[in-house]
């Protein structure tokens, strides 16, 4: 018997293992916006957009200073966040390159653009605005088409004009 997961059911939030809470901080909270709303302590925080309890959650449990996964190894290998508009995908854009933080890719995939970057403790993050349904591209069978080239920076920053 096969299940099928509620339409409606959502992602709620990412808990991350980080090794220096004050830098974490200054990432989600300072470069990407993201406000606190809850902190236990000095070794948890969690943050969230608008007025949602949490989106992010923020520990170090395993101790500051704890070192991340090797490369090569299974894990986590990228969380998304769903940009609102393009206009607001631009403004993040802008902000992370105001703060020349590395950005590790842009891309179009057709469906969305992303830009991908990581956080101090090398976590891969995606930041995505998602085009309407009606431009997604689709075979003759009507599934999505996902495509992957390099993102024009210049006409999403044309967004803030």
């Amino acid at each position: 018997m096969s299940y099928e997961l509620n339409h409606r059911t959502r992602i709620g939030h990412v808990h991350l293992t980080v090794s220096n809470m004050d830098k974490a901080l200054a990432f989600y909270r300072d470069i990407l916006g993201f406000q606190v709303t809850a902190r236990f302590n000095n070794n948890a925080v969690f943050l969230s957009s608008g007025t949602y309890h949490h989106h992010i959650g923020l520990n170090t449990w395993a101790g500051e200073g704890a070192t991340p996964p090797p490369e090569g190894h299974t894990g986590l290998y990228h969380f998304a966040i769903l940009y609102p508009s393009r206009e607001d995908l631009a403004r993040a854009f802008k902000k992370i390159w105001e703060c020349n933080y590395p950005i590790e890719g842009a891309s179009d995939h057709g469906v969305s653009e992303s830009i991908y970057l990581k956080d101090p403790d090398g976590n891969g993050i995606e930041l995505y605005a998602d085009r309407l349904v009606e431009q997604w591209p689709k075979d003759e069978d009507g599934n999505i088409i996902m495509i992957t080239k390099s993102l024009d920076i210049h006409a999403l920053l044309s967004e803030l004009d």
